[in-house]
């Protein structure tokens, strides 16, 4: 049987009219609403991407309706950074991750407001169940995105899977009190750009007819997974927009690129075979350990938790996460469980800062209490390209997160154990020297020396 849907070109945001339209009409026919969205294949797309409109302020916009016309800033105080900005301060030119001081020069009148990770949680919860009422293929990316896959539901629903969309941002809008962006195409990688071209409130669509002329003279930087460094080098190589890349097969692509050449190949060409997985999201990810012996030194519960935190900060960067919620686990001789969490303003995915913030946990814990277990772990996931931004609070962030940088890149090409930091060879018994640095206690001879 024939989809009803399959044809049409146009739609009514508001009313969800339907109609076929020589070229795109400004106001819908039905109810004469100017919200209206064109495209000739918008009849046969069906995977989406969704992303709330400057998500933190909007929500404390709608918690403070005195707020509405006010330009509002959310983010850690004077030396801190900006974690969202409404579209009114945009408007003055404040970003994400900008300093905070500087927002305020741009604009010195704006609300500013710490950030209050479990409201904005809660309300992300709320708004992926009106997702998966749609779909059951909902990809959660972060708190207030998603890729939702409605191929097959017309029937479920009787309206096209734009209908559909479109009626769900409506809800999300007059339900839960914030607007969101669609973008809607043929596959992931697309959805997710169109999702940024009419913030917001937006509804764009990129179909295969099109996908190669609009990705052309696109920034090479629109592809996922090219941040600043691999950026750089495609401009050195001569490659700035998309089509640059078009000449290149894929082995040479690979060849130069390693494994995102493949990546680059397929994008580049409007190719992404990606499912919308739900089962992809990844919650928290976690490392832990069982003592030998039980411990009750706050010094060597420390020196036991750098490698978990190495490991954790591997598996993050690995799965291309951040977090932002820090977990310290623990569990008493008595195999009594402890948790004890910390929310960050800015997500991470450095070893250092699970270490420094576990140690902190730890202090309080560390009372005489002998623990058999210990564990540290990270959660409330976000993209990494939020991650460890610059901090004015702590001149000393960028030396260790390029430190940290410089030796993921040694252990990549020579092995985890090519190059590591110094309390990693710490003993437990050992204390330390005048320059704060521990000493090896020599090994006896005839034993085999295990602390590398």
């Amino acid at each position: 049987m024939r989809d009803p849907y399959h044809d049409f070109n146009s739609l009514c945001r508001d009313c969800l009219h339907i109609w076929m339209a020589a070229t795109a009409d400004r106001r819908c026919p039905e109810c004469g609403s100017p919200k209206t969205v064109y495209h000739p294949e918008l009849g046969r797309l069906s995977i989406a991407h969704i992303d709330c409109d400057s998500f933190y302020a909007s929500v404390e916009k709608r918690d403070n309706p005195d707020l509405r016309d006010k330009p509002v800033i959310v983010g850690g105080e004077h030396r801190g950074v900006v974690a969202a900005a409404c579209y009114v301060a945009r408007v003055y030119g404040v970003r994400s991750a900008m300093p905070m001081f500087k927002a305020l020069q741009a604009c010195p009148n704006a609300v500013v407001i710490r950030p209050n990770m479990q409201k904005y949680a809660t309300v992300g919860r709320t708004i992926r169940a009106m997702m998966q009422e749609i779909t059951p293929l909902v990809e959660p990316i972060s708190i207030d995105e998603a890729f939702l896959d409605l191929t097959g539901t017309t029937r479920l629903h009787g309206r096209s899977p734009a209908a559909s969309l479109a009626h769900l941002v409506t809800r999300i809008e007059k339900e839960v009190g914030v607007t969101a962006s669609v973008g809607l195409s043929y596959n992931k990688f697309l959805a997710k750009i169109a999702s940024d071209l009419e913030k917001p409130r937006g509804f764009a669509v990129i179909g295969q007819g099109d996908a190669s002329s609009f990705l052309a003279t696109k920034p090479v930087s629109i592809i996922w997974g090219v941040g600043k460094t691999l950026n750089k080098k495609l401009e050195q190589d001569g490659i700035r927009a998309v089509g640059d890349l078009l000449p290149f097969d894929q082995i040479e692509l690979q060849m130069r690129y390693g494994a995102m050449g493949k990546r680059l190949y397929h994008f580049a060409r409007g190719q992404d075979d990606r499912k919308v997985d739900p089962t992809s999201e990844t919650k928290s990810i976690s490392a832990e350990t069982t003592f030998a012996k039980d411990i009750t030194s706050y010094d060597a519960l420390c020196h036991a938790l750098w490698p978990l935190c190495e490991k954790v900060a591997s598996r993050f960067k690995k799965a291309e996460l951040a977090a932002r919620t820090l977990t310290l686990k623990l569990k008493t001789d008595r195999f009594k469980t402890i948790t004890r969490s910390r929310t960050l303003h800015d997500p991470t995915q450095l070893a250092e800062n699970f270490y420094r913030v576990g140690c902190e946990l730890l202090k309080a814990e560390a009372n005489g209490t002998a623990f058999r277990l210990m564990g540290i772990g990270g959660s409330e996931m976000a993209d990494p390209a939020d991650a460890d931004p610059f901090d004015l609070a702590d001149p000393g962030a960028k030396k260790r997160a390029d430190v940290e940088k410089t030796m993921d890149a040694i252990r990549a090409k020579l092995g985890d154990k090519a190059l590591i930091k110094g309390r990693s060879l710490a003993d437990t018994e050992n204390k330390p020297d005048r320059s704060g640095v521990r000493q090896k206690i020599p090994q006896p001879q005839g034993k085999k020396d295990r602390s590398t």
